[in-house]
């Protein structure tokens, strides 16, 4: 038997540095990790595409907006420091459509009220810096503080941190039963008796509050992201983060270049539903009651119509087959054929969780209280950037002041 005066849920980067944040304030406490995996950062965290985001999509009042720039920096830093990755190739904003119009002033607008430094280029300026690149309006805004960085090592990074802070982390782990009056959790390991949880367990944190009795307003509608990789002899040049104009009523940003790293240009995610909440290929991690759960939250979602989502799933769901998805590409890209594309195996899922009281796509992050518990969930994008700040409001608010 284990005796944790913190135990967390899930080893994703949420996890590992809210017990970084623990451990930092109080070295003399006993925090255990508890992961299903045999890794850290199995799903979303090491799934992700590396970006470092601005902030400028998210409203003023929302936390994410609160905490995303600052988390940038922080990771930005921290890279620097360990002398991991790091590419500060800044992102431009590029109109697809005509009607893309009020939405890019409205970015442009909101990045001067959020302080978030960017610069409107005209269409000479914008063909001088990405001569591969069109824009419907002939506007384009760039935002030089977008940088990239590896998921992969900066969760390798991570994890060695609270690995020599004396953290216990306990691979392969699964929840049988929890007592949360009693503040005992059985696992597939033994008896774990904790002082407080904290679930951060990503695209199964909605199942495992509601065993706690919290959350049940919210559920998981798993969306897939699925990525291609430009042939390195496309001929095509692309020196920037080239992101279209979103559509800010869905939390989901279209299909856009990454440079990661490693130097590969991916061009993606797609915002398939998902099958499963760990459906990354074909069948794969797709379970009966799962599929009838998912199912029936699109068929009510696509009645409703909220929030564009008919328009999103008819233009997203297209986009599973390649022909779709290279004419979403090339309107970014217009010298962009489908034979520049390969077939790439980084494919993500989104643990968007759906408010079952409004029916609508839940944007911002949500943290909610327990008996002797903490529950992070819709830990989407921009999750990964906004780690550090996060791991630090999650415990000055939800765990410090009880």
């Amino acid at each position: 038997m284990i005796t944790a005066d913190f135990l967390i849920i899930g080893a994703g980067i949420v996890g590992i540095t809210i017990a970084r944040e623990l451990k930092s304030r109080y070295p003399n406490t006993q925090v255990v990790i508890l992961e299903k995996e045999p890794a850290s950062g199995r799903h979303s965290s090491g799934r992700n595409s590396g970006v470092l985001h601005s902030g400028i999509y998210y409203p003023s009042g929302s936390l994410k907006a609160k905490i995303c720039a600052e988390g940038a920096r922080e990771l930005a830093e921290y890279c620097e420091e360990r002398k991991l990755p790091l590419i500060r190739s800044g992102k431009i904003l590029v109109p697809v459509d005509l009607r893309d119009a009020p939405q890019f002033e409205f970015l442009v607008d909101r990045a001067v009220q959020s302080g978030i430094y960017a610069e409107r280029l005209d269409e000479k300026h914008l063909h001088e810096l990405e001569p591969e690149v069109q824009s419907a309006t002939g506007n384009a805004l760039l935002i030089p503080s977008t940088s990239v960085v590896s998921s992969g090592r900066v969760m390798q990074s991570l994890t060695c941190d609270v690995d020599n802070q004396g953290v216990i982390i306990k691979y392969s782990t699964h929840i049988v039963k929890i007592n949360p009056a009693c503040k005992t959790m059985h696992t597939n390991q033994g008896q774990i008796d904790y002082g407080h949880v904290i679930n951060a367990a990503g695209l199964h944190a909605d199942t495992v509050a509601h065993r706690f009795d919290v959350g049940h307003r919210y559920t998981l509608f798993p969306f897939k992201g699925i990525y291609w990789k430009l042939r390195p002899d496309a001929g095509l040049s692309i020196r920037h983060l080239i992101y279209p104009v979103p559509d800010l009523r869905v939390p989901f940003l279209g299909v856009h270049t990454t440079t990661s790293t490693d130097g590969i240009t991916y061009l993606g995610p797609t915002a398939v539903p998902a099958l499963g909440r760990e459906n990354y290929r074909g069948l794969e991690g797709v379970r009966f009651g799962e599929l009838i759960r998912i199912g029936g939250l699109l068929v009510r979602q696509y009645a409703s119509g909220r929030d564009g989502f008919r328009r999103l799933a008819w233009q997203e769901g297209r986009r599973y087959f390649k022909h779709w998805f290279a004419q979403a590409a090339t309107a970014l890209l217009p010298r962009l054929k489908p034979e520049y594309l390969q077939s790439s195996d980084k494919v993500g899922i989104r643990a968007q969780m759906l408010d079952r009281q409004t029916g609508r796509l839940v944007t911002d992050f949500v943290v909610e209280r327990g008996r002797y518990s903490t529950h992070v969930l819709n830990a989407i994008s921009p999750a990964f950037t906004c780690s550090f700040p996060l791991a630090r409001h999650i415990v000055n608010e939800f765990i410090e002041k009880r």
